[in-house]
């Protein structure tokens, strides 16, 4: 029997899923994207990662959860680590590269960096403001000119002369794109003058101010865009790394997390898809997740409380900014008495 652990990525564009197994290897994966509704993406890479493993050999004892939605799966999968961004591409990016020192992350609608001395985080930054230099830019650019983002990246390579494309903020790049385009710009120049422009909004606004050393490693969905990569090495004038796994990094930090903290730290809640200690991947498919919103109104805070509801079981809740608005506490005492 192989017992295995699962990590979700939740992001706005995206939802990635690994299981790893004890030693820390990835037997499953899955990328799907998040179509705003984070709880059915869930159930999605879910019932992928179900199709790549044997369920009578691998036995998932853990699950952790990250990403902007990672509280509200995290409820839904009774996860025994809920953990920010940073520190789960963190934790699974110094696993697989430990002398690592430079993290550059991008992904659909933010950027991140982070630096590592001796193993550890020391220094990060986020842009979640700005989308000239994320994924959603590069994909409405591509829309634009009528190629698949996919493609990007290898027409960038075949670009001799890049367009140079303001790359301060999305208005400015697109209103600079359509006029290289009106005068007669070669498309492979300005795909390329693109890729360069997303890797200097990303060094101009994210990396400002911090030490890039190398060893570099790049990850998030827009280190697949060849272009990109190759635009960063220009512009850092040093190699940069990117993992096979690396838009899965998240998913797998927070994957490893989960197996440092035991089965034993896991949320085995009646209903709940850890109910016999072993993940059930059919209760976790099965039930019916919704939130709805309140207002405490128990003090000057008026806290929006988020719940979190399994069928019709209260399972999470979040929000409050004091011991007043504590739904979940406030519910075992009642049912303590």
């Amino acid at each position: 029997m192989t017992e295995a652990f699962l990590g979700i990525d939740i992001g706005s564009i995206s939802t990635k899923g690994v299981i790893i197994d004890g030693g820390g290897e990835i037997i499953a994966r899955s990328y799907l994207w998040t179509e705003g509704n984070p709880a059915q993406a869930t159930k999605n890479v879910i019932a992928e990662l179900r199709g790549q493993i044997d369920e009578h050999d691998v036995k998932v004892r853990g699950a952790g959860t990250t990403g902007s939605a990672r509280r509200l799966v995290g409820a839904m999968l009774g996860a025994s680590v809920i953990k920010n961004e940073i520190t789960a591409h963190a934790v699974g990016t110094t696993y697989v590269h430990p002398d690592v020192r430079t993290i550059l992350e991008i992904g659909g609608q933010d950027s991140k960096i982070i630096c590592v001395s001796g193993g550890i985080a020391v220094d990060y930054a986020m842009n979640t403001l700005c989308a000239a230099g994320t994924g959603s830019f590069l994909s409405s650019q591509a829309h634009r000119l009528g190629v698949e983002v996919e493609e990007f990246g290898e027409i960038a390579l075949t670009s001799q002369n890049p367009a140079n494309i303001a790359a301060r903020c999305t208005v400015f790049a697109e209103s600079d794109l359509v006029h290289k385009i009106q005068v007669g710009y070669a498309r492979q120049d300005i795909i390329a003058g693109l890729c360069q422009a997303v890797a200097s909004n990303y060094l101009n606004n994210v990396g400002k101010g911090k030490k890039i050393e190398a060893p570099v490693v790049f990850q998030g969905g827009v280190s697949k865009n060849v272009g990109v990569v190759a635009a960063f090495e220009r512009l850092l004038d040093m190699p940069v790394i990117v993992d096979p796994d690396g838009h899965l990094m998240g998913a797998y930090g927070v994957a490893l997390l989960a197996r440092d903290a035991g089965a034993s730290a896991t949320d085995t809640s009646e209903g709940g898809p850890f109910a016999s200690g072993v993940f059930d991947f059919e209760a976790a498919l099965d039930f019916s997740y919704t939130t709805r919103e309140a207002h405490c109104g128990k003090c000057a805070n008026n806290c929006e409380i988020i719940l979190v509801y399994r069928d019709k079981d209260l399972v999470d809740a979040w929000g409050n900014r004091c011991e007043k608005g504590e739904v979940m506490k406030a519910r075992e005492r009642k049912a303590a008495k």
